[in-house]
């Protein structure tokens, strides 16, 4: 299946108000968790029922609402419904191939982005929808499906009281996108240092199988460039949006985020340049390695050429050859041959022609 964005044919006309999953389906049932705290306590558990959420909004603690999996329609109106979300909205956050976009509705923040995965062994990316619902000091993520890569968040709720348990919804979201932001970096480095070491394998022995590493890696950065760009639109419109619901002591944080996918972008377009400078190099080095063989050939090839003229001389049927009938001809003719040779190999070692 491709990775890039497919448009299914049943989604052609569908209304934007429409709650149907538009997605692959990567996990059988939808999971909610959810994390309320403030600087004393931090309380945990899983939620069953939306029913379970209802006091959230009048609560004075941060909370954190995870969900992973996005198909469930009937769960995603209810909350919808429960934390007064416009349907359009959810609509989006049912939309898993929806490109990075944040959007501001009555009562919050809307945000998508992609999240990577980086599979070492086979060396291929794969991506996943992040959306985030901002809402006072409520924040809603949807995954599609169950992941670790925000436990370290988790972590830092649980055991630090810091300004992560005090400094609102708006300053959790910003430590979620920071992790997604990390991410690509952490991915790119992994994925550059494969690179560098091509160059190195290059030198040694270009080949073919080298070729086709080469262009794998080209399709995985631009893949991950394809993604990183509009996160990077995404990320600048946050950081600049004038909303209540991102706190002046928190805007240098978004402001942070920034430089970290400008540093993201820049490390994609450095390694995306180098591997089009490897097939270069490449295309070269395969070109000059065959110039040597023809220059091998073509001196092997004019060497010959008088050679095999005394000898196609000296071979055809005519009676009247007199060296034929010299006894010391056949000896003759080797010296000349021999000489001819030598002579030709100074002149070509003159030249530099090998």
């Amino acid at each position: 299946m491709s990775r890039f964005t497919k448009k299914k044919k049943e989604d052609i006309g569908l209304s934007p108000y429409a709650l149907v999953f538009r997605g692959q389906k990567k996990t059988e049932k939808t999971w909610l968790h959810a994390m309320d705290f403030d600087l004393d306590e931090v309380r945990e558990y899983d939620v069953k029922s939306v029913e379970q959420l209802k006091g959230l909004k009048s609560s004075k603690n941060i909370s954190w609402l995870n969900i992973d999996g996005l198909h469930d329609v009937s769960r995603m109106e209810e909350l919808a419904e429960n934390f007064e979300i416009p349907v359009n909205i959810i609509s989006d956050v049912m939309n898993p191939s929806l490109r990075p976009k944040v959007q501001e509705f009555d009562n919050g923040i809307f945000v998508t982005i992609k999240m990577l995965q980086y599979n070492e062994p086979i060396n291929e990316l794969s991506v996943e929808n992040l959306s985030l619902i901002i809402i006072d000091h409520i924040l809603i993520s949807f995954q599609e499906q169950q992941a670790d890569a925000f436990d370290p968040i988790r972590e830092r709720i649980r055991k630090h009281k810091n300004k992560i348990r005090t400094s609102g919804s708006d300053y959790l979201a910003f430590a979620l996108l920071d992790v997604v932001v990390d991410n690509y970096i952490y991915i790119i480095g992994l994925l550059g240092d494969k690179i560098e070491n091509l160059e190195e394998r290059m030198t040694n022995d270009p080949n073919k199988s080298l070729l086709e590493e080469i262009n794998i890696f080209k399709g995985e950065m631009n893949f991950l460039r394809k993604n990183i760009k509009p996160a990077k639109e995404m990320i600048l419109t946050l950081a600049k949006m004038e909303t209540e619901l991102i706190h002046s002591e928190n805007r240098l944080h978004y402001k942070e985020l920034q430089d970290n996918i400008n540093e993201a972008t820049e490390l994609s377009d450095s390694y995306r340049e180098i591997l089009y400078d490897q097939i270069t190099m490449y295309h070269t080095m395969m070109s000059t390695k065959l110039n040597d063989i023809m220059r091998t050939l073509t001196v092997f090839s004019v060497i010959f050429i008088p050679l095999t003229f005394i000898v196609g001389v000296y071979g055809t049927n005519f009676d009247n050859l007199p060296e034929i009938h010299w006894h010391y001809g056949y000896f003759a003719m080797w010296g000349i041959m021999i000489v001819l040779t030598a002579i030709m190999l100074w002149y070509f070692k003159q030249k530099k022609w090998f």
